[in-house]
């Protein structure tokens, strides 16, 4: 979590990153996961013995243990930590269970049915150059404040200098591929992934969506009845920030836990709200239920009220305002998305906003 909007938190990957560990002594085991892992573009660290396994446990990033080790590793009592998995051949029994919750191993995967998984989880490694994904929540402060408008501007601002995605979490609003103009795209929308179980590469998810050029949209087929599932989005919006210099979040007004935990999710998290009194009243509500995040900062549009009343009347800072776009509704019908010129009111004020939320905003009560 961010200290401010804009101390979006990256970093620079190490030139040479540690090889994922594979333990096993099975050579058919291991010539197999040898060949899965070139399929991703790595070669792992090999381990025959336990014992070997412990000089790299903790440094690899990824470890998969062989079901034939699993028991005797486990009997090692080797730290606890992140990324591990235990592989194994055909069925599997509730004694390599038993192993794995030894291990702390995040699943037991059985081949060759999970080759695709493990090709996937792999090939995430190489994702790890990347820098850390921001993630921007943008929320209604009030009735037509246009938080809807203004999460997928930023979304198409932001795709012009990296891939982005902008995420629906509201399945009452009109579906964000239709006002990007990707409703006519193929790819997965929650419908799909609210099916699926286990990890989601990066990858995958990125190469999966509604796409055009570098902005990709995950939202619901129209008509769709679906809701959001707890672990699915968890996994989506893992997979999105791993796999995307930005992740724009589009969040419902309406109180739910699980929106909630979305929202404490994000590094930015943005009230969109008309500066009238009637319209900051209610953001107050809205920046009151979410006064815990560090990252929280109004976006203002349209209204008589100043920055300074609006923050003096909110506690929280106001990050800059979005004009009115002439035209919006015919450029969202024409397919355009919200932003049909970059040059234009809307797109400039977008790109003000993404360079303001890469440096700190001043502190309520001041004028920003």
């Amino acid at each position: 979590m961010t200290s401010d909007p804009g101390t979006h938190d990256t970093h620079t990957a190490p030139a040479a990153r540690p090889a994922p560990l594979v333990v096993t002594a099975d050579p058919a085991l291991r010539d197999e996961l040898q060949r899965l892992a070139a399929a991703a573009g790595v070669t792992p660290d090999l381990a025959a013995d336990p014992g070997h396994a412990l000089r790299s446990w903790t440094r690899a990033p990824v470890v998969l243990v062989g079901g034939d080790l699993a028991h005797a590793l486990a009997d090692l009592g080797p730290d606890r930590r992140d990324g591990v998995h235990v592989i194994t051949w055909g069925a599997t029994d509730t004694s390599l269970f038993r192993a794995g919750l030894a291990l702390g191993a995040e699943n037991v995967a059985e081949l060759p049915r999970s080759e695709g998984w493990v090709v996937e989880t792999l090939t995430d490694l190489g994702e790890a150059a990347r820098p850390r994904g921001l993630v921007i929540g943008v929320v209604g402060g009030s009735g037509g404040a246009g938080a809807t408008t203004l999460a997928c501007a930023l979304g198409q601002s932001a795709a012009r200098t990296g891939d982005t995605v902008v995420v629906d979490t509201d399945p009452l609003g009109p579906g964000l591929d239709r006002v990007l103009g990707l409703d006519r795209h193929d790819g997965f929308r929650w419908d799909a992934l609210c099916q699926t179980t286990g990890r989601l590469s990066a990858r995958a998810l990125r190469q999966a969506l509604p796409r055009r050029d570098r902005l990709g949209v995950l939202t619901w087929y129209a008509g769709s009845t679906a809701t959001l599932q707890a672990f699915a989005v968890r996994e989506a919006l893992s997979a999105a920030r791993r796999g995307h210099e930005t992740v724009v979040v589009d969040l419902p007004r309406t109180p739910d836990p699980l929106v909630d935990e979305v929202a404490s999710r994000c590094d930015v998290l943005l009230v969109a709200t008309v500066a009238t009194v009637a319209g900051v009243a209610s953001a107050a509500r809205v920046c009151a239920r979410h006064d815990a995040h560090r990252g929280l900062a109004l976006v203002l549009r349209g209204g008589p009220l100043l920055d300074h009343e609006v923050a003096r009347a909110t506690g929280k800072p106001v990050l800059g305002a979005v004009p009115h776009q002439r035209a919006l509704a015919e450029a969202i019908d024409l397919g355009l998305g919200p932003v049909r010129n970059h040059r234009g009111p809307l797109g400039r004020a977008c790109a003000d906003l993404l360079v303001r939320i890469a440096v700190p905003v001043p502190p309520a009560g001041r004028a920003a």
